[in-house]
């Protein structure tokens, strides 16, 4: 019940595409996703030519993958292979967003991804993609994933609801996303990405998780940058502390 009603502050899907992977010169697979139980996803996949390492990218709680397109041509000309997807209900997925249908649609993207992608393989999660990634690295086992890339997300929902609504004992009562809480059990190489001028997600957040990490990590903060202009205003430099992560 709480959760249908946080849904709608919470999940911004938009069905319209407004870019497509030709008008940046991508070659591209479309791929069809089927979670346990849940309805048909729809993504894309970006092989690299010269590929250094793979990426399954965890996108935002707006839009839908169109949106990213000019973030991926940039990860795929520095040789990230990128697997991107739509959550239900977003794009031209099925369904309707919910806390545990979007890791199941992770789940199931990280399969295909396996198929897919060459190792090195990396989650690579931006704001509430972060949490989806964290939730979705804490099921797996082994030595398939090489590592996680959180960027601008927060520690837990119940911490952002505390936020935006300063009310008495709201932060506790909202349970939702409990990245910090995972992070702490994390045993991973990691990587941790922040704006310090995020309007959105404030740094505390990128702090925090950092700070509740464990070794091996790497925090990257980018003066200047909002929540969601990071990879423009870290440019080049923000694209090499990628692949230094990666391949090392």
């Amino acid at each position: 019940m709480l959760e249908r009603l946080i849904a709608p502050l919470l999940y911004f899907p938009s069905a319209a595409h407004e870019g497509w992977p030709a008008q940046f010169g991508l070659a591209y697979e479309t791929v069809t996703l089927t979670p346990a139980g849940g309805p048909a996803l729809h993504g894309w996949w970006f092989p690299a030519p010269r590929p250094v390492a793979s990426l399954l990218f965890c996108h935002g709680n707006a839009g839908n993958i169109s949106h990213r397109l000019d973030n991926v041509a940039r990860l795929v000309g520095v040789g990230f292979s990128v697997l991107i997807f739509d959550y239900r209900g977003y794009g031209l997925s099925q369904g309707r967003p919910t806390e545990r249908g979007l890791t199941e649609d992770a789940r199931a993207a990280w399969q295909h991804f396996l198929a897919l992608a060459q190792p090195p393989r990396y989650i690579f999660g931006r704001s509430l993609g972060g949490a989806v990634a964290l939730a979705l690295a804490e099921q797996i086992a082994g030595d398939d994933l090489a590592g996680l890339i959180l960027e601008s997300t927060f520690t837990s929902l119940g911490d952002m609801a505390g936020q935006v609504f300063p009310l008495p004992g709201l932060k506790r009562l909202i349970r939702g996303y409990p990245s910090l809480a995972r992070l702490k059990r994390m045993q991973r190489p990691l990587l941790i990405i922040h704006g310090q001028r995020d309007e959105l997600i404030p740094f505390a957040h990128g702090q925090r998780l950092f700070q509740a990490a464990n070794q091996p990590k790497s925090f990257y903060p980018i003066a200047g940058a909002g929540h969601n202009d990071t990879y423009l205003i870290g440019g080049r430099d923000y694209l090499e502390r990628l692949v230094a992560f990666a391949v090392n």
